[in-house]
């Protein structure tokens, strides 16, 4: 199944669900050149050092498009294990593990969003218990001192600045946020509220895609 959402202020996404066979939910998620696949099996027998009587574990395994994990891949691993452990209802399944694996096919900016993203989808997919969904803006200050939102390689090429913002659909509150480089309060604040408009378009993907799925169902 694909679907696209084309804007003015993101670049389009599309997105196709349950593309391997082996997991209980997955999601090939591209944002502009930036594509990723994300796939979840769970809650799965888990390894006794990982054991927990009152939630499930939750793993997160991050593979780049080629050659073997870095200390940043490492670091994405844990803002998403940070993102999720928030938003799964891990308490519904003790003395399991979620297993979340995220597979990069391209890189062409805001990765992190993109995976964020890609992981919401596949969970969706798979039926897991979520308090609510997350959806990622990403964002840069550029070499002059201006905003790009959702920019791609080249626009973030020489950024002062980073931002990614993650929010809830329920409130629409920040779960997390994570930043890089130098920046105002009021860069920061202006990035925020940018952020905060964009992720409607993003949920709204969400709406479409699911829906879409539940019409094949």
């Amino acid at each position: 199944m694909t679907a696209s959402k084309d804007t003015p202020s993101l670049r389009p996404m599309h997105c196709e669900l349950n593309i391997l066979t082996r997991s209980d939910g997955s999601a090939m998620l591209t944002q502009g050149g930036t594509a990723l696949v994300a796939s979840v099996r769970g809650p799965v027998e888990v390894r006794l050092q990982h054991m927990n009587v009152e939630k499930a574990h939750l793993e997160i395994l991050y593979k780049p498009r080629s050659g073997l994990g870095s200390v940043n891949d490492r670091l994405l691993e844990s803002l998403i294990r940070n993102t999720y452990e928030s938003a799964l209802l891990t308490n519904l399944h003790p003395r399991t593990s979620i297993q979340i694996q995220l597979q990069e096919m391209q890189d062409l900016g805001g990765l992190v969003a993109c995976a964020i993203n890609a992981v919401c989808l596949a969970l969706m997919n798979s039926g897991l218990e979520m308090k609510y969904l997350v959806a990622a803006v990403h964002s840069v200050l550029d070499k002059d001192g201006k905003l790009q939102l959702d920019p791609d390689e080249l626009q973030s090429q020489n950024a002062r600045a980073k931002f990614t913002f993650v929010f809830e659909n329920v409130s629409r509150n920040t779960v997390s946020i994570y930043t890089h480089g130098k920046f105002t309060s009021e860069d920061y604040h202006q990035a925020l509220r940018m952020a905060t408009e964009a992720v409607e378009k993003v949920f709204d993907f969400y709406q479409e895609i699911i829906g879409k799925q539940a019409k094949v169902l």
